[in-house]
């Protein structure tokens, strides 16, 4: 029986965990992502699901485990713009506008298909403010302007740490709307998060942490 993955698997876990000075943050865990697929990590706080989002974009190394990437090791050399993180902090430079940011995040790792930066931001909310440098945007503006990355990226995996936060109840939908479109496109979403998901597929699939 061959032992290749699934060619709808996009990210996998093995027996992953991730200890800090001999105390274990989280793990061992195993999971798949596949195409269509958004799941919820779930955890009590300080359960590890920051941490295990800084993991799989190898942002932090392992203490045990592996993560594959459509079968094979993920690094951050190899898999560069296959996966992309919004987590606490935006990935925003202040001094550059909004459509700047967008333009630079573009020239590293390419557009999606039929979209730009402009309609990026036009379909987040942020007709209008393209040219204004993100330090004066608001904070849920500032938001608005990291989810226009994730339409405008060709990524196939998003990761997206507490993507609710800062956003009102039509932000939220926003967010719900864009990982609905994701997933109809073949793409996969890990997300966190402490309120209330609601998504056009169904129920999320569930993934709980334990220490």
């Amino acid at each position: 029986m061959s032992s290749l993955p699934s060619p709808s698997i996009l990210l996998e876990a093995r027996a992953l965990g991730f200890s800090r000075q001999d105390e274990r943050v989280f793990g061992p865990v195993d999971f798949d992502l596949r195409a269509g697929d958004i799941a919820l990590v779930e955890g009590d706080n300080g359960s590890g699901k920051t941490t295990l989002m800084r993991v799989l974009t190898g942002m932090l190394r392992a203490g045990e485990g592996d993560v594959l990437f459509a079968g094979q090791p993920f690094s951050l050399t190899t898999m560069g713009g296959a996966i992309v993180f919004l987590g606490h902090h935006l990935g925003l430079k202040s001094d550059l506008t909004a459509r700047e940011n967008l333009d630079v995040s573009a020239g590293l790792y390419g557009v999606r298909d039929g979209t730009s930066p402009m309609e990026a931001l036009r379909v987040v909310g942020l007709g209008g403010f393209e040219d204004e440098p993100v330090r004066r945007l608001s904070a849920g503006q500032k938001k608005r302007a990291a989810l226009a990355r994730l339409l405008l990226l060709p990524a196939r995996v998003w990761l997206l740490d507490e993507p609710y936060a800062n956003l009102d109840r039509e932000g939220i939908a926003l967010v719900n709307q864009l990982l609905d479109g994701h997933a109809a496109r073949g793409g996969a979403a890990l997300v966190t998060s402490h309120g209330a998901v609601s998504f056009a597929g169904g129920e999320p699939r569930r993934i709980r942490l334990h220490a």
